[in-house]
């Protein structure tokens, strides 16, 4: 027990208190959406106790448990290796190497040519072997002697022209260094083919011997790198295809590192920390998450702040997820690229038009993104489902933005098929997938449009039910003449029953006209006046005799009587289970209005009186007054109805005056100061009306009697001529 009230002290009463707050609030149940939300994404980051190393035996057999299709970065990686490795090196011609041989060719000739003039200025005949082996730098014979001494320097330098050329021909393409002997023997071979002195071919031939070749052509790194890297580029990646019940390492086979990869793709095992990815992903949820609710802060704040609203949005979103995660489960084929066309049949339309009836048009298509995201990383993070997905939610969205019957939600399920259809036929060329895979994803969405509506048709009354809220498609219902309540009014308060249809007539047009709940509106006037199904005989429109109960009542009783069926209406829309905004047309389209024709009647019985005490308090109704334009639209469709129904001879201008008067009266009483209309629009609202009334109590063409007999007659000779036809 001790433990009980301390419990109860320190922790039970605390949170009770912190949930009071709207804030807390949102962020408690945020919290077990994003948690939800996580745990339903995250599954594939789970990991398996076992774990396999690269090149080790597999500890047991992995047999696949269903059909995937991916990319292998493993097998893509070593074809892309494979590529490069057959591209040929790159290789450049180092230029700087033919111009250090042509110097040094250069240089040996200009030197015997210097040494040679030396000599002739020295007063000598030829040049000592001795300063010529001193400027070739290595030991000469006596025909390169004589070929310097006995040629002019002029053959010096043609022979040294004809040696470069020489040497240009046989590495101005390249050579490496592994051919620099052969390359001499080519050039030596030249020399000695030279139609020269023979002196000076073996000059040139020791110039050649003793030249130091080095290999020009050089390996071209950056080239090849580049060819490399094309090459790579080049290679496409390679699709997987593991089918179910496929075995991808036996026990004690060695372990691949594809066979790591595939068992990583079909969730079998994840041989690095899933930490990492799992706040990842919590990370991005929370940004997802955190965008939702500053959207609903900005511009959906109703939203935000009504309990039911913002809990029902993020249930919808995790059903939608869950759904998702059964979808994909499922396993239609062994074949492994039409297995995964499985995606298409996630019903995220479905959230969609549930958002988009049960809450707002503009939020659905925002969640719908947000939906579809969701969907792509159930998937795997495939693009195409995520798109198609998102297609079919924004169709959806449109296809019941105007929903005006039932029948608008079967139609919705033939749009969304249609782009899905679309969208899935655009992927399957884009990726030129089989006839086959086209075939099986058009018709997964095909079903995808045919599921969303089943499942909205279904779970629309629960929802409208646990969460409270009135769609179109339950006062569609409403509005349904068999409805019970407009059965007993049509039955015991005709009058009144006329009435409401041409209130809603009236109330419909002129919220449309400044684009209010037009259907909201027009059932609301069904139903405003069902109070009166109590006491139908005290009003008016219910009399079918001259005998007014209200002559023999008191003035007070009888407005006793007449405010009374609004609190009767409320009544019996409680006993019926009419929605709380149905009830709130009801308990307002009176307002505090003075009832004028009873308040006028006690003035009078009061005249002669020394002190008027008549108080236009105790003739007025005590009601809330109009809060929302439906409602306001409502009273002054009331009004307006009854006022020029009971007019005498109504023609469009007494009429227009009648209706712009009734709203002065209501606008100067204040009665439509809680509500947000404005002066353009009650103008607008006068002008509907107006077009109403003229069309109900348009004129009458007066025929002449002449021209009535006359009709009287061929009627008559018309009905005794079916009368022989027939006899």
């Amino acid at each position: 027990m001790v433990r009980w009230k301390f419990w109860k002290k320190n922790f039970l009463f605390p949170m009770i208190r912190l949930y009071r707050h709207i804030t807390a609030r949102r962020v408690i149940w945020g919290a077990v959406f994003f948690i939800l939300t996580a745990l339903i994404l995250g599954i594939n980051y789970v990991p398996e106790k076992v774990s396999l190393e690269e090149g080790q035996p597999s500890p047991k057999n992995f047999i696949a448990p269903k059909s995937i299709v991916f990319q292998s970065q493993v097998l893509t990686e070593k074809a892309r290796e494979e590529a490069a490795d057959q591209v040929t090196r790159d290789y450049r011609v180092d230029k700087t190497v033919l111009e250090e041989i042509d110097a040094t060719i250069d240089e040996v000739f200009n030197n015997l040519i210097r040494a040679k003039r030396e000599t002739l200025q020295e007063g000598a005949a030829a040049v000592p072997r001795q300063k010529l082996q001193a400027v070739m730098g290595f030991e000469i014979s006596d025909q390169i002697a004589r070929a310097v001494n006995e040629n002019s320097e002029d053959t010096l330098e043609e022979v040294a022209g004809k040696l470069k050329s020489i040497v240009h021909r046989y590495m101005a393409d390249g050579i490496q260094q592994e051919a620099i002997p052969a390359t001499r023997d080519k050039i030596m071979q030249a020399v000695h083919e030279l139609s020269i002195d023979k002196n000076l071919q073996v000059l040139a031939a020791a110039i050649v011997e003793h030249l130091e070749l080095r290999a020009n052509l050089i390996y071209d790194h950056e080239s090849t790198m580049k060819k490399r890297a094309e090459a790579r580029k080049n290679v496409a990646p390679v699709v997987v295809t593991i089918r179910k019940n496929q075995k991808i390492v036996g026990k004690g086979d060695i372990v691949k590192a594809e066979d790591i990869e595939a068992l990583q793709h079909l969730g079998l095992l994840r041989t690095k920390s899933p930490y990492s990815s799992l706040a990842g992903l919590m990370l991005f949820i929370l940004v997802i998450y955190g965008l939702v609710g500053i959207y609903l802060f900005i511009y959906r704040r109703e939203i935000y702040d009504t309990d039911r609203y913002f809990n029902l949005l993020g249930l919808l979103i995790v059903t939608v997820l869950l759904i998702g995660r059964a979808v994909t489960s499922i396993s239609i084929t062994d074949r492994a690229e039409i297995a995964v066309l499985v995606g298409y049949l996630v019903p995220v339309a479905a959230g969609s038009m549930l958002i988009s009836i049960l809450l707002d048009n503009k939020l659905a298509i925002f969640i719908t993104v947000v939906m579809s995201i969701f969907v792509g990383m159930i998937i795997g993070g495939e693009m195409q489902y995520a798109v198609v997905a998102f297609i079919g939610g924004i169709v959806s969205v449109f296809s019941v933005s105007k929903l005006s019957q039932r029948s608008d939600l079967a139609k919705a399920s033939i749009y969304i098929m249609i782009a899905n259809v679309l969208a899935i036929i655009s992927f399957g060329l884009i990726n030129k997938s089989s006839v086959l895979a086209l075939s099986v994803g058009s018709a997964l969405g095909a079903a995808n449009g045919i599921l969303s509506s089943v499942l909205t048709i279904g779970l629309l009354p629960f929802l409208e039910s646990v969460f409270g809220i009135t769609t179109s498609v339950r006062l569609l219902e409403l509005s349904n003449p068999n409805h019970p309540l407009l059965k007993r009014l049509l039955l015991e308060a005709p009058g009144t029953y006329h009435h409401a249809i041409l209130v809603g007539n009236m109330a419909e047009a002129a919220a449309d006209a400044v684009g209010a709940d037009s259907l909201l509106a027009r059932v609301g006037a069904y139903y405003h006046d069902i109070g009166k199904l109590k006491r139908p005989y005290f009003f008016i429109e219910n009399q079918l005799t001259p005998d007014n109960p209200h002559d023999k009542l008191a003035p007070t009783l009888s407005t006793l009587i007449i405010t009374s069926h609004i609190k009767d209406g409320v009544e019996l829309a409680q006993q019926y289970g009419l929605p709380d905004v149905i009830r709130d047309i009801i308990e307002q389209h009176h307002g505090t209005s003075l009832i004028t024709y009873f308040y006028h009647k006690a003035c009078k019985d009061c005249e002669g009186e020394e002190e008027n005490t008549v108080s236009q308090e105790d003739f007025r109704y005590e009601t809330p007054k109009p809060k929302t334009k439906e409602a306001a639209i409502v009273m002054l469709a009331d009004s307006v109805e009854a006022g020029v129904r009971a007019m005498q001879k109504p023609n469009p201008g007494r009429i227009e005056g009648f209706v712009r008067k009734v709203i002065k009266e209501k606008l100067e009483d204040g009665q439509l100061e809680e509500c947000d209309l404005t002066f353009r629009e009650l103008d607008i609202i006068a002008h509907s009306f107006v077009q109403i009334l003229n069309g109900i109590f348009h004129s009458r063409v007066e025929y002449p009697d002449s021209v009535l007999k006359e009709m009287e007659r061929r009627n008559s000779k018309d009905g005794g001529q079916h009368s022989q036809s027939a006899g």
